[in-house]
C-alpha cells in the first residue's frame, strides 16, 4: 500500500520518538522510547512521532479484523453471537469464569466440543477457555464450521479460513494478500508484519462506520468493554469512559491501537522495548493532543495508569508532528 505522507526522509527525521521516564520520587529511574502515528481512512499521516513505517508485528490488534470473516460470512448471525459473542471475539481477556463461558458460548451455537480450540490452557489453567484468545479461536471455528471448512488445521496460514482474513487486510489496506508478511502469534495463530501507519489506517477503517462488519464489531467493543479485556485493564477502562467514542485494543510487545469512532481516525503506537505502561502511558498522552477525551476522564484514567504507587510515575516527553 502506498501511504500518502507528504514529509521526506529528511523531515522525518525531526519527527523524535515519544520518551516515556518513569519517576522515583521525582527521579528518573527508566525510559522507553515510543513511535506513533495518527492516520485518516484514506491512508493520509495526519500526524506522528518517531517512524510511521516502522515494520513491527501487530499481534493482537489484529482481532477486530480476524473476526470480519466470523461475521461476514454468516457465522455470527447463524449461531446467535449477539454483541456479547462478537467482543469476546476480539478480546484478548483475563480468563475469568465470564470470559470463557463467552469462548465455550460461541462454540456451543456452532456445536463445537472445547477439544477443538488450539490455543493452550494458560499457565496454570485448566482449560483452553481461559486462554486470552479463546474467544478469537472460537470464532474461527465458528466460521469453519458454517462454511464446511477443516477444523482440525484453522491455524495454518495456507487454510482457506486464514486466506480469507489476509485477503480481507489486504483490502483494508490496499494491498494483495500475497504481500502480507506472515508469523505465528503465541496462541499458534497467524499474525501480520505491518508498518505502523497501515495498523493506524486499519484502526481507522474500524471507527469509520462505513463497513457492516466492522461497525458491528466495534459497537460490540464498546458495548462490552468488560469482555474485551477485563476489569482494570486499560482496554476496558479506556472505552468504559469514552463514552462510545474510542475504540481501545491492545497487544503484547508494547503495541497499541485507538480508533475515533464516526470521524475515520486511527492511532498506532508501538513501544520499542515492548513495555505495557509506556504504551499505556503514550496513549493517554496521545488522547490528550487528540481532544478524543474530557479532562476529567483523562485525570482518571492517569490516576489508575499513569501513578504506579505514590512513589512512582510515568511522564510523556515529546510531540506529535504534522
Amino acid at each position: 500500500m502506498s501511504l500518502s505522507t507528504s514529509f521526506s526522509g529528511a523531515n522525518r527525521s525531526l519527527a523524535s520518538p515519544l520518551r516515556v521516564r518513569l519517576l522515583r520520587d521525582g527521579i528518573p529511574e527508566s525510559s522507553h522510547q515510543v513511535h506513533v502515528v495518527v492516520c485518516d481512512a484514506r491512508g493520509r499521516v495526519l500526524m506522528r512521532s518517531g517512524d510511521p513505517q516502522l515494520l513491527t508485528f501487530v499481534r493482537s490488534a489484529l482481532k477486530p479484523f480476524q473476526a470480519t470473516v466470523y461475521v461476514g460470512c454468516g457465522a455470527a448471525e447463524r449461531y446467535g453471537a449477539g454483541e456479547r459473542g462478537l467482543a469476546i471475539a476480539c478480546a484478548s481477556h483475563a480468563g475469568t469464569t465470564a470470559h470463557a463461558r463467552e469462548a465455550f458460548r460461541l462454540l456451543w451455537g456452532a456445536e463445537l466440543e472445547v477439544e477443538h480450540l488450539q490455543c493452550p490452557p494458560p499457565g496454570e489453567g485448566r482449560s483452553a477457555l481461559q486462554h486470552n484468545c479463546s474467544g478469537k479461536h472460537a470464532a474461527f471455528l465458528a466460521a469453519c464450521r458454517m462454511l464446511h471448512w477443516p477444523l482440525e488445521s484453522y491455524l495454518q496460514v495456507e487454510h482457506p479460513l486464514q486466506q480469507e482474513v489476509l485477503k480481507r487486510v489486504g483490502e483494508l489496506l490496499a494491498l494483495p494478500a500475497a504481500e502480507l508478511v506472515v508469523a505465528r502469534d503465541d496462541c499458534g495463530a497467524p499474525t501480520l508484519q505491518l508498518q505502523l501507519a497501515q495498523m493506524a489506517l486499519l484502526f481507522a477503517h474500524l471507527g469509520a462506520g462505513t463497513q457492516a462488519d466492522l461497525e458491528s464489531l466495534s459497537r460490540a467493543m464498546l458495548t462490552h468493554p468488560e469482555l474485551v479485556a477485563g476489569e482494570d485493564r486499560f482496554d476496558t477502562e479506556l472505552m468504559r469512559r469514552a463514552h462510545g467514542q474510542v475504540v481501545s485494543k491492545g497487544g503484547a510487545e508494547g503495541i497499541q491501537c485507538l480508533s475515533r469512532v464516526g470521524e475515520g481516525l486511527g492511532v498506532a503506537i508501538k513501544v520499542e522495548d515492548g513495555s505495557t505502561r509506556a504504551k499505556q502511558a503514550v496513549a493517554l498522552h496521545v488522547l490528550q493532543h487528540l481532544e478524543w477525551l474530557t479532562p476529567m476522564t483523562l485525570e482518571e484514567l492517569g490516576e489508575r495508569f499513569l501513578v504506579p504507587a505514590s512513589h512512582l510515575k510515568l511522564e510523556v516527553n515529546g510531540e506529535l508532528r504534522t
